[in-house]
Order: C-alpha cells, then sequence, then structure tokens
C-alpha cells in the first residue's frame, strides 16, 4: 500500500510509524484509518520487525477526527442507513463498510498484532488520537503531550473499542470520570491517571520509546513474545482462567519445543540462548484461537 498519512522507519528491527498530516496536526482520516490498519496486519508477517512505536510528526500526535473532512458525514459514515445489532453480526459484511467504526478497525488491529507496540505521545493526543493509543502497551508521553476523551463536549461517543480497553487501562471509575468530564489532560495528569507509564522531555522522548522496545524483544523469543502479549489480552477478559489454563497448555507446549529448547538448555550453560523462531509461523492453533 502507498502512504500518503504516514511513514515508516525501521531501525534495527524497530518499526516507528509517524502519523504524517503536520499540517493538520495529524488529523485522522478514513486514509489514515486504511493505513494504520494495513500497517498492523502486515507487520505480523514481516519478521524484521521485533516492535513497533507510534508517533506524530510536527507539534501534535493526533488532534482527533479531520472534522473539516469533505462529504455528508465526517466519519466516513453512511448516513442514510438505519443499521440494527443484527447487521453488526458479520463485521466483514461490505454492506457495513459506511457503519463500522474506522477507529475500531485501527485499534482491532493494533489488538491482534503480534509485536509489542508503544505510543509516543510527542503532542496533542485528543479523540481518536487517545483511544488509538489503549491498544498499544505502553504510552509514554512528552512533557508537550496532552490526552483528551473529549467526545462528550461533541455529542458523540467513545469509539475504537475504548469502552473495551480504557477501563482495563485505568479501571472502571476512572474510566467514566474521563469521559464524563472529557477534560484534555496535560502529561503529569495522564501519568497520574494511569495513562501514562513516564513522562519525558520532548527531546528524550523517542530514545526511552525505543529503549523500552530493546527491553522487551532484544534476547527474547518472538513467538513467545506475540504469545504472551495475546495470551495477557485475551485471557485476562475470559469469565474462568479455566480458559485460561487452556491456551497457556497449548502455548507452553509448543513453546517448549520450541525456542525454549535452547532456551533452558542456554540456562544450565550459562550462554545466551539462540532464538531462531518467526512471528510470521505461529503454532497451529493461534489462527484458530485468535480468529475474529
Amino acid at each position: 500500500m502507498e502512504l500518503t498519512t504516514l511513514t515508516h522507519e525501521n531501525e534495527d528491527g524497530i518499526l516507528t510509524v509517524r502519523l504524517n498530516r503536520p499540517d493538520h496536526l495529524n488529523a485522522f482520516t478514513v486514509e489514515m484509518a486504511q493505513e494504520l490498519e494495513h500497517t498492523f496486519r502486515s507487520v505480523n508477517d514481516d519478521d524484521s520487525v521485533r516492535a513497533v512505536i507510534v508517533t506524530g510528526n510536527g507539534r501534535a500526535f493526533c488532534a482527533g477526527m479531520d472534522l473539516a473532512t469533505e462529504g455528508d458525514n465526517v466519519f466516513g459514515l453512511d448516513g442514510a442507513k438505519r443499521p440494527t445489532l443484527a447487521d453488526m453480526a458479520d463485521l466483514d459484511d461490505p454492506g457495513i463498510a459506511r457503519i463500522r467504526d474506522t477507529g475500531g478497525r485501527v485499534t482491532l488491529a493494533i489488538y491482534a498484532c503480534r509485536k509489542p507496540v508503544i505510543a509516543a505521545v510527542n503532542g496533542a493526543a485528543v479523540g481518536i488520537g487517545a483511544t488509538m493509543t489503549l491498544p498499544m502497551d505502553a504510552r509514554l508521553i512528552s512533557t508537550k503531550g496532552r490526552i483528551g476523551f473529549v467526545f462528550g463536549r461533541l455529542g458523540i461517543v467513545p469509539e475504537a473499542a475504548s469502552s473495551w480497553f480504557l477501563p482495563r487501562v485505568v479501571g472502571l471509575p476512572k474510566a467514566l470520570d474521563l469521559v464524563y468530564r472529557a477534560d484534555i489532560l496535560d502529561a503529569q495528569s495522564a501519568l497520574d491517571a494511569g495513562l501514562a507509564q513516564s513522562v519525558h522531555e520532548p527531546e528524550d522522548l523517542l530514545d526511552a520509546a525505543r529503549s523500552l522496545a530493546d527491553s522487551w524483544t532484544q534476547g527474547r523469543s518472538p513467538v513467545a513474545v506475540a504469545l504472551a502479549r495475546q495470551m495477557l489480552y485475551r485471557n485476562a477478559a475470559q469469565e474462568h482462567p479455566t480458559e485460561a489454563h487452556r491456551i497457556d497448555s497449548l502455548a507452553m507446549f509448543y513453546t517448549s519445543i520450541g525456542d525454549g529448547d535452547d532456551g533452558v538448555r542456554a540456562f544450565l550453560e550459562k550462554r545466551p540462548a539462540e532464538f531462531d523462531s518467526k512471528a510470521s509461523r505461529m503454532p497451529e492453533f493461534y489462527d484458530e484461537w485468535t480468529r475474529e
């Protein structure tokens, strides 16, 4: 896919994805949604990438949906339709393409990613600019960063599946407060709320994100990292730990006869492990387990 709203830079296995509409504060468009979804779907099969960092070009991270977009509906939706819950049963149905929330397409792709994902929030991140970061594994924020779930000010609701992600990041009471207030939080407030993992000076932000990505992925099994990421997200949402046990058993079995075989021997022999698995080739149960 030719990128018009993003840039990609792979440096030593860390893919930096930059939202690239700086003259519009990286405001979100349907095209950006398509490019982000494509990015996170395709990175699963790109074994040259071990982690992803998302940031913005210019002084903003993402100023939310581009409300100046021409058309009947700035969100790219078909206002002539009157969809029902039954219409949403098959999300792949072309007939609901302009009913589905575009931000949700992006966050579901991030959720399904096999690589750790880090948000480096360099400036304003409001609306979809905030919610797209929620399925990422950490949010590092610049002292110039701002985060806001401002939907209440516009008469709309939290999107991008954030009603699922936000309570898991900050807890339900705080999620309700953030959504009801619709405030824009500065960096320290975002840290205090549990949205941000750490605050950095602007010139240090990307280095901190890269350092975190390295600490998570260097010397690690790509398949074990991919499985662990999905296990923690998916199993934590199960009703009973027995469901987690079923997946843990399969994941432990396949990693123990894969990279884990050398990992154990390396530990005993006091040497670095030689992991040769590839996240593009996951164990047989993986596709069935993660199918949406």
